[in-house]
């Protein structure tokens, strides 16, 4: 491996968590909810790693700002309730973390979603522990802007260089890019191998089985003396 990495950046939905169904449940839901067309199962796929607000815009682009906040708000009850399907770890996702964790590697979260969001997805999961740092689309411009990366590298002290972002969306992708981050992509999220790896991935893998080895062959030798 000619590369090594201090800082290894994880997005969540459809990365580490097998969300999407939940989210386009959700999203449908919500839709309802506020009066507003139900999206199809493929138009509610495709924003899921955007900011809710703009996935929200994204969807319904004539909608006024009091419609978006309706919809915002009833996407959150329905994904902070317990009535629709849950939403789980992907195989491996857990080992993953813990081993990066384990080799000294510096670990972080970037995700659309919000902190009220991550911070129950971190602690039912029991992933919280693992990572240095995190960062929301409520705390940041979302994706593809390059702040949630760049407030990481920041608060981490950490060059841009020495961090790869990880993810399964085109956003991911952009943001990592707009960040001068090299990214990776799994392929069992929301965008197809060949969108990722137009949009800058490096490599794409079909599992984080995969993913894990590349990663693990990335790692710093020495993290503390980069």
């Amino acid at each position: 491996m000619n590369k090594t990495y201090e800082l290894m950046v994880f997005d969540w939905d459809g990365t580490l968590m097998d969300s999407e169904a939940r989210i386009v449940t959700c999203m449908q839901r919500a839709a309802a909810q506020a009066g507003m067309p139900v999206p199809g199962n493929a138009a509610a796929r495709d924003v899921i790693g955007l900011g809710l607000t703009e996935a929200v815009q994204r969807l319904f682009p004539d909608a006024d700002m009091p419609a978006v906040t309706a919809l915002v708000e009833a996407y959150r009850m329905h994904w902070l309730g317990d009535q629709v399907v849950a939403a789980p770890m992907f195989a491996g996702a857990s080992e993953l973390i813990e081993g990066l964790y384990d080799a000294g590697v510096l670990l972080a979260v970037a995700t659309g979603k919000s902190r009220r969001g991550l911070d129950k997805a971190l602690d039912e999961s029991g992933l919280g522990r693992f990572f240095h740092a995190t960062r929301c689309a409520d705390e940041a411009f979302s994706k593809p802007h390059p702040q949630m990366l760049e407030d990481i590298l920041t608060d981490l002290g950490t060059a841009a260089g020495r961090a790869v972002m990880v993810g399964d969306t085109e956003y991911d992708m952009q943001m990592a890019r707009n960040a001068g981050v090299a990214a990776v992509a799994v392929s069992h999220g929301v965008h197809a191998p060949a969108r990722l790896l137009a949009n800058g991935a490096t490599a794409c893998f079909d599992d984080l089985f995969q993913l894990s080895d590349w990663l693990h062959g990335a790692v710093a030798v020495d993290v503390n003396g980069v």
